[in-house]
């Protein structure tokens, strides 16, 4: 009889590749598959040939990069001296999720099966490439996709048991235990102890200061973050990433708690034991836990709700499968529109779906398996460590202090939809609340796609709309104090002068000393807006010389929307009227300077 094991690996940034993984999972459980999900960098790589069926399920993030879960994994399958043969006993299949809207669309799934063909595996299906501009969004590609898949599967891999109906509740992964009295009474410090593991590359850090740096009267709240670190191992590099989890506000899971019928139990310890040996719980919960701490720091209250969310609940509402139907609608293809209305829209949060969808009766094994987990939030840093290296103002005595600083540059998330509530960030309404001498933990430092010239004679130009400003004070900072570069251009883009303009008094100090060209672009303080590209256009005479003449870098970061596209066209005009390129020479002298990385973008939705 075929080994009928089938292991699941998922690359996923903000948790859609984990959902989609989990949503496969289930669907091979249902058919007797010996199944496995875990995340890319998680899994046992010693293992791998052991497998019989692999799936990979891999989102994209930044400009066509890999999920930072997947990248051990990604070096892993990358070294030179594995066999060209090594994965040929291994049915495998990709499914990637994108964007095409971004120019490298489902760029790290393309790799990683290009990758694994090259390794000798067995390619059982076509690559998917699911597409979040889909009218129907990811799943219109994935569930014809998965489909197919099973078909396959099935085929090569035949069971007498008959495939479970969707209308079955699976069994749950976990079953969560209260401890015992005698229990609780051995672990009281487990109330007190920081209720996450520490992993290996993981800091925590301490607030130092946190202001609001926009007018009182200006519509966006933006707040500049100092928060230091006295571990000797922290560092980061111009253009790194402060990779965050959030928490959720305890006074708003106490009210959640009491709105399920929780809230005795809000100080009770629990365990999650595995219900096989084939799920594990993540690698940076504790053994034992606060019931009330899961929902502060693990697990998604206020988060709009992925279309699994509605597919698990609708085993849960007891009223008389009305409500049940209604959710399995949601979570049907055909029942994306009205999803799509009901919840995403509004951004209608987890929260505010159970509030509509009462009663219903929610058993503890099953938390896990419904919630789902609280993801981290990226940032870029705003700052230069061995500028901010400490308390002390002179930059060669700070570099021996014990504690190192680090800026973040970051817009805290509040708006109204259509329902006329307002709405506000999961992270940034934590951010808001953040005081001198909290603790911030389990902060990861990683590389941002973005880098300095490699000398500091080779000019900058750095661009900077909005909150895109914060890596291009790192860099700047580097290169004026640091680096003592002197050719140094900041294109900077707000709304008005008297209410956006970040960090003002620094720039004008570069400008000076005469080591920086300032360009500014108030959006609204004029009756024709100005912004970022015409800047580039009305200063392109410089520009063109220091990128023709000089080989300058350029840098560009802010939100993606219409503005890189918009920013590159003007790039190109410079070079036909400064140049004197016609329109298809200019689009070749731009993709050369980003294949080159002489130009390089960090843009984001």
């Amino acid at each position: 009889m075929e080994d009928r094991s089938l292991l699941i690996l998922y690359g996923s940034e903000t948790g859609c590749a984990q959902d989609v993984a989990e949503n496969l999972g289930r669907q091979a459980r249902r058919r007797h598959f010996n199944t496995k999900v875990y995340a890319m960098d998680e899994y046992d790589k010693s293992q791998l040939l052991d497998e019989t069926i692999v799936i990979f399920v891999c989102s994209t993030t930044g400009q066509g990069a890999e999920p930072t879960n997947m990248k051990r994994f990604w070096r892993f399958l990358l070294r030179k001296n594995l066999p060209n043969d090594i994965l040929s006993n291994i049915d495998c299949a990709v499914i990637g999720l994108g964007d095409s809207s971004y120019r490298k669309f489902n760029y790290p799934a393309k790799k990683l099966y290009r990758r694994l063909i090259q390794l000798g595996a067995n390619m059982v299906i076509d690559r998917a490439d699911c597409d979040d501009q889909h009218y129907q969004g990811l799943d219109g590609a994935f569930i014809p996709w998965a489909k197919k898949l099973w078909n396959i599967l099935l085929e090569k891999y035949p069971t007498k048991k008959p495939i479970l109906s969707d209308d079955v509740l699976l069994p749950p992964n976990f079953k969560m235990e209260f401890l015992s009295e005698d229990e609780e009474n051995n672990h009281k410090d487990t109330r007190c102890v920081a209720p996450q593991k520490l992993l290996p590359g993981e800091f925590n850090l301490t607030v130092k200061e946190n202001k609001r740096i926009t007018a009182t009267d200006h519509f966006q709240d933006v707040r500049h973050i100092e928060v230091t670190c006295e571990d000797e191992k922290f560092h980061y590099d111009p253009g790194d990433i402060a990779v965050i989890p959030p928490q959720n506000l305890p006074g708003e899971v106490d009210l959640f708690l009491e709105f399920m019928g929780w809230t005795e139990h809000a100080d009770k310890i629990v365990r999650f034991i595995p219900s096989s040996d084939n799920v594990k719980l993540p690698t940076h919960w504790p053994d034992k836990i606060r019931f009330k701490d899961i929902f502060i720091y693990h697990l998604d209250l206020f988060g709009v709700p992925r279309r699994s969310f509605f597919e698990m609940l609708a085993y849960f509402a007891t009223d008389d499968l009305n409500h049940a139907e209604r959710l399995r609608e949601f979570a049907s293809p055909e029942g994306q529109e009205d999803m799509w209305a009901y919840s995403a829209r509004p951004r209608r949060t987890i929260a505010e779906v159970l509030y509509d969808f009462q009663p219903f009766h929610i058993p503890f094994d099953y938390i896990l398996d419904l919630f789902p987990s609280l993801q981290p939030r990226s940032f870029s840093i705003a700052s230069c460590l061995e500028v901010h290296a400490g308390n002390s103002d002179s930059i060669n005595d700070s570099v021996h202090t014990k504690k190192k600083e680090m800026q973040l540059f970051v817009a805290v998330v509040k708006y109204k939809t259509k329902m006329r509530r307002i709405r506000r960030g999961v992270f940034t309404k934590w951010l808001s609340t953040w005081q001198p001498g909290d603790t911030i933990a389990r902060v990861r430092i990683l590389k941002g796609t973005m880098s300095l010239p490699p000398s500091s004679d080779i000019p900058l130009i750095a661009i900077g709309p909005g909150t895109g400003l914060a890596p291009m004070r790192s860099f700047l900072e580097h290169r004026i104090e640091i680096q003592q570069a002197k050719e140094n251009m900041l294109i900077l883009g707000c709304r008005h002068h008297d209410k956006d303009y970040y960090y003002r008094e620094q720039w004008e100090r570069y400008v000076e000393r005469g080591q920086l060209v300032l360009f500014t672009a108030f959006s609204r303080d004029q009756e024709q807006k100005v912004y970022v590209q015409d800047k580039i256009r009305e200063n392109g005479k410089q520009i063109w010389d220091w990128i023709e003449h000089k080989q300058a870098k350029v840098v560009l970061s802010g939100s993606m929307d219409k503005m890189p596209g918009q920013v590159a066209f003007a790039f190109k005009e410079v070079f036909m009227k400064e140049g004197g390129l016609n329109a298809e020479e200019a689009e070749i002298y731009f993709g050369n300077m980003t294949k080159t990385g002489q130009y390089q973008e960090e843009c984001w939705n």
